[in-house]
């Protein structure tokens, strides 16, 4: 069975626009894919529809086979979605009862919750700064920590959105290790975004979005050569195989 599945999804916002238009995609656990598009694309209105942020004007999303709308709680905890500006998802006082805030929510026990929180950041190297406000933090070290409260919530797929933008270097190698690290222990990843450098070398799927509409879908060998017909930026390295590729030599 597929864990996430959409079926002629589409949203028409009020003013008429429609910002996507009939989307038909099926991903498996373990995937690690990339949606990329330029601006407009549809590709953020998809990505909200994942866990029902947004519903869909026609068609629907199913979570494990069951529809989003028949209990978005749970399809929330299933698919965490980090947002491209972390200060949007930071709550907390400190670094720990930011990704407390999730659990909390869900009434866990409060040993259950503290668990959760050292685990969580012990896995995005946060620990040492548990009890630091979150405003003191680096870029890199609030992306992580918007991670952290995410992976609370033991989700089963994990959606980035543009996560890189507004990074220096050491923030970008700070994410994008994270990131790689996420799905080798398991996670099922879909990554956002309209710049396929830093992370097409790590994908074993990339899907294509133009005004609204899925326009390719397959592997990152297979369509390199045609991204630029749509608008994104071929990654540096034209003459070397994708599989060579990354920034974490």
């Amino acid at each position: 069975m597929n864990i996430l599945t959409t079926q002629n999804l589409t949203h028409t916002f009020p003013n008429g626009f429609t910002a996507i238009n009939d989307i038909n995609l099926a991903i498996q656990a373990g995937e690690f894919i990339i949606i990329a598009g330029t601006n407009g694309s549809g590709k953020t209105v998809l990505m909200q529809h994942f866990n029902g942020l947004l519903l869909p004007t026609e068609g629907r999303v199913l979570v494990e086979g069951e529809p989003v709308t028949k209990d978005l709680t749970s399809a929330r905890k299933k698919i965490g979605l980090i947002f491209q500006n972390s200060d949007n998802q930071i709550v907390g006082q400190t670094v720990a009862e930011d990704v407390a805030f999730g659990p909390e929510n869900l009434r866990l026990p409060r040993a259950e919750v503290a668990s959760r929180v050292k685990e969580a950041l012990d896995a995005v190297d946060l620990s040492e700064l548990a009890n630091q406000p979150p405003h003191t933090l680096s870029g890199g070290q609030k992306r992580k920590l918007a991670i952290a409260g995410v992976l609370a919530m033991k989700p089963q797929v994990i959606v980035f959105d543009e996560p890189f933008t507004g990074l220096d270097y050491p923030g970008v190698l700070q994410v994008l290790k994270q990131i790689v690290t996420l799905h080798q222990k398991g996670h099922t990843l879909i990554l956002v975004t309209h710049d396929l450098d830093k992370v097409l070398a790590h994908a074993g799927r990339l899907i294509i979005m133009e005004k609204g509409r899925i326009v390719k879908d397959g592997h990152p060998n297979d369509l390199i050569e045609k991204v630029e017909a749509y608008g994104i930026h071929k990654p540096f390295g034209e003459n070397r195989s994708i599989t060579t590729m990354t920034w974490l030599s």
